[in-house]
């Protein structure tokens, strides 16, 4: 015993030394950096504002900033400011937009779209969800996940052309349709609501299916097991029991996918026609002019933004009050 023990301490000073011989040894075992760290991790609310301040500044360097630009760029006259220049604060980029009605057609038509393909979406990835979280088993779960995760890996830009390249009038679609005999003529799916409608869905699913699949994953199957032997059928548990319980997952991944559904441009212009111009190309088509336009293009962001998130806390709200509800 006496010689084991020898070893294992020899081993323990080996290796102690060969730590001490990397740069991450040398520093840990540096006085001042020892005590720096005791001071920093001294009280649990100095260990937050360490784990906290670099999260912290990302959202307000990466996302806060630039949309408190963009709203300071929509209340002046001229962006970028020409030299020998005044350049002056004004409302009428907001006014611009109120006070001319072409521009309302695209607006809501974005919106009644990005509240369209929400719904679809939920509708489409909550049988998905529910397949993974209750019928899979533990070890083949992750592997399903991976598989659906896979798309997700590549672009924006080029999933959307997988889906031109599915709908096309030589497509894939198409080609099945024919081969069926169910068609005689490619059926025009590309530049209508549908293909964006599809491409848009496509694009969200992943946004709604791992909240909902959390959702369902927490969810325990004796609730299920005592509805059933209380004698509630499979919709009725469902009703019940599966859709109350996870309503948050559902407000969740609603509110990622609607608020995505609002910005989306490439998706649009590309697979989109006349009739479905959304408001973000409207704001585009303001950008790509001279810069005295760009103002009003932050302003029409700035709008198209704070009405989606009113949307979205109405939204949250109505789906509160149907939580409580269901645990009253």
């Amino acid at each position: 015993m006496s010689y084991d023990a020898s070893a294992r301490q020899e081993r323990g000073t080996v290796a102690a030394h060969a730590s001490d011989r990397t740069f991450w040894g040398r520093l840990a075992s540096w006085a001042p950096y020892r005590a720096l760290v005791q001071v920093a991790t001294a009280s649990p609310r100095r260990q937050f504002v360490i784990l906290a301040v670099f999260p912290i500044l990302w959202v307000l360097t990466q996302h806060l900033g630039p949309m408190l630009q963009m709203l300071r760029v929509s209340l002046t006259d001229a962006y970028p400011v020409a030299a020998n220049v005044e350049q002056h604060f004004t409302f009428d980029n907001y006014l611009r937009f109120f006070g001319d009605s072409i521009f309302w057609m695209p607006f809501f038509r974005t919106l009644i779209f990005a509240a369209a393909f929400t719904f679809c979406t939920l509708v489409l990835t909550y049988p998905v969800a529910y397949f993974l979280a209750r019928h899979v088993s533990p070890k083949n779960r992750m592997l399903l996940l991976l598989l659906l995760l896979i798309p997700f890996w590549v672009g924006e830009i080029v999933r959307t052309y997988a889906i031109m390249i599915l709908l096309g009038n030589t497509g894939a679609v198409n080609m099945v349709l024919r081969w069926f005999g169910f068609i005689d003529r490619p059926i025009p799916f590309m530049y209508t609501s549908f293909s964006m409608g599809v491409g848009i869905v496509y694009l969200t699913a992943l946004y709604m299916l791992l909240p909902l699949y959390s959702a369902l994953e927490k969810l325990p199957k004796s609730l299920n097991e005592a509805a059933a032997d209380l004698g509630a059928g499979a919709w009725t548990r469902f009703r019940r029991v599966t859709l109350p319980l996870t309503l948050e997952g559902i407000s969740s991944g609603c509110t990622l996918v609607f608020l995505i559904s609002t910005g989306f441009y490439a998706t649009p212009v590309l697979l989109g026609g006349p009739s479905t111009t959304v408001f973000a190309e409207t704001i585009a088509g303001f950008f790509h002019v001279a810069g005295d336009e760009w103002p009003t293009g932050a302003a029409f962001a700035v709008i198209m933004f704070l009405a989606a998130l009113a949307i979205t806390a109405g939204f949250q709200r109505l789906m509160s009050a149907l939580r409580k509800g269901d645990t009253k």
